[in-house]
């Protein structure tokens, strides 16, 4: 490969890389203002999140477009062509985590309007832990550090766990209240919103390991009980 068409293979890869973290960063703060819409009953913040929605679309469709520009056009080998893939993986996976973070928007507008319940410590225990993982996720992404890769994807068993109390407890509360069960529903919705959010950021956290290791470790790790 020339030295000219080794430039511009760089600059269209820090391309694709800026693009992808921009999304990570809108799916990052999608996340955090779902959450706080539901802790703080604030149903504007809420819309927005929802509003906000088509501009995350249209930035993994921008993803996309330069992945395929740079395997039609350049034809990337080795680390580089790892990077593409990954990145071609991620961009849809981040994309999912917005949707479920409009999901829990959704139900925050459900829930505003309604009696507070107090079952949202645990749950916004959950998305506090869900946003860290995602943080660090895309942090470990962007220096191809497979080790803090390995290290988020960890934490997942605390997001599980979290989710296994949270859904025994409303279902007992629901059989305890029946006239609370419609805002208990929304809220084991919202938590499992959370522990697919904390999957989402497993997925993302092996495709740096294989980006940076050439290793595939998927299923590798997880827990099937």
């Amino acid at each position: 490969m020339s030295t000219e068409v080794h430039r511009h293979l760089d600059q269209e890869l820090d391309a694709l890389r800026d693009a992808v973290l921009r999304l990570g960063g809108e799916a990052e703060a999608a996340l955090q203002r779902a959450m706080d819409s539901l802790a703080n009953r604030n149903t504007e913040e809420a819309r927005e999140v929802l509003e906000h929605d088509d501009a995350i679309d249209q930035l993994e469709v921008e993803v996309d477009r330069r992945a395929i520009d740079i395997f039609a056009l350049r034809q990337p080998a080795a680390r580089d062509l790892r990077f593409v893939m990954s990145v071609t993986k991620m961009a849809p996976v981040l994309e999912r985590i917005a949707d479920h973070a409009c999901n829990i928007a959704r139900a925050a507008i459900d829930l505003n309007d309604e009696p507070e319940l107090n079952n949202h410590m645990r749950i916004q225990e959950m998305g506090e832990i869900a946003s860290s993982m995602l943080a660090r996720a895309l942090d470990a992404f962007t220096r191809g550090d497979a080790g803090a890769a390995r290290e988020v994807i960890n934490r997942d068993a605390e997001i599980n766990s979290l989710y296994n109390q949270i859904f025994h407890d409303l279902i007992e509360l629901m059989a305890k209240e029946p006239s609370t069960a419609t805002r208990d529903a929304r809220l084991l919705f919202v938590a499992k919103h959370l522990e697919r959010i904390g999957d989402y950021v497993t997925d993302i956290c092996e495709m740096t390991v294989f980006m940076a290791e050439a290793a595939i470790i998927k299923h590798s790790h997880r827990d099937d009980s």
